[in-house]
């Protein structure tokens, strides 16, 4: 899937819907390592951006949004439309990612 067809919108420019396939997902569950809440514990002494805990976070967005990719082209999509992200601590120092949006076929207009 091109990547250019993912879009926070309802719709794409250039392009008309021809086909909707209903949600998709991708998720991705993490945790935050001994050695890795050690790092981000100094980083917090300082203040400013905690570049562990946001390179984590940055990692889990990109495995979730993969899966969600994925997950649309094993569906026949060749778009998804209305792309968001979402995270919940399911458990201290555990989050799940959510990718998720609408997987769509599009025809160039």
């Amino acid at each position: 899937m091109d990547k250019n067809n993912i879009t926070t919108a309802f719709q794409l420019d250039g392009f008309k819907i021809t086909k909707n396939l209903g949600v998709v997902r991708g998720i991705t569950v993490r945790s935050r390592s001994i050695i890795g809440n050690i790092g981000a514990g100094f980083q917090t002494l300082f203040g400013g951006n905690i570049s562990i805990y946001a390179k984590l976070c940055e990692k889990a967005r990109e495995e979730a949004f993969e899966i969600l990719v994925d997950h649309a082209e094993k569906s026949g999509a060749n778009a998804i439309i209305g792309m968001r992200y979402d995270a919940n601590e399911i458990a201290q120092g555990v989050t799940e990612v959510l990718a998720y949006g609408t997987a769509v076929v599009v025809e160039r207009v």
